[in-house]
């Protein structure tokens, strides 16, 4: 039997405003990502994510990132690669006071370098927060 995601988990993921069918690729997947998100996203759009491997066009990129993981503004670059035209970049990042957070004004300032514009930020796990990027309307 495959695994559950809980109640809260759950509530999360469905902030993240996924639909059954899309394709939501992960980028970054490590050790500490939160599993019970994980596994609601695959509830939710009822197939398993796809890897940055992936070569064909995406909806919504999960985007795990930590301060030690390089550039933001460079990994937004990639991350939006293959994604559909109005699709969504969630960015997690580790919570405040957690290994690895990455501060606001630093997304604020990578944002644009990768043509992105931030319009929110949720609690999206117990250590991780999510910032949801766009292209901006004009570009759209």
């Amino acid at each position: 039997m495959a695994p559950v995601a809980d109640d809260e988990a759950r509530m999360r993921a469905g902030r993240l405003g996924l639909e059954p069918g899309i394709t939501v690729q992960e980028i970054n997947y490590d050790t500490d990502v939160d599993e019970g998100l994980r596994l609601a996203v695959e509830e939710i759009i009822g197939a398993e994510t796809v890897d940055e491997d992936y070569e064909d066009v995406v909806d919504v990129v999960l985007m795990w990132w930590r301060e030690d993981d390089g550039d933001l503004a460079d990994g937004l670059l990639d991350a939006i690669g293959p994604l559909a035209d109005h699709g969504v970049v969630w960015l997690l990042t580790p919570k405040p006071g957690n290994d690895g957070h990455i501060e606001a004004e630093d997304i604020s300032d990578a944002a644009p370098i990768a043509g992105l514009q931030q319009t929110s930020t949720i609690s999206a796990a117990p250590g991780w927060q999510g910032t949801r990027l766009v292209a901006p309307r004009a570009k759209r």
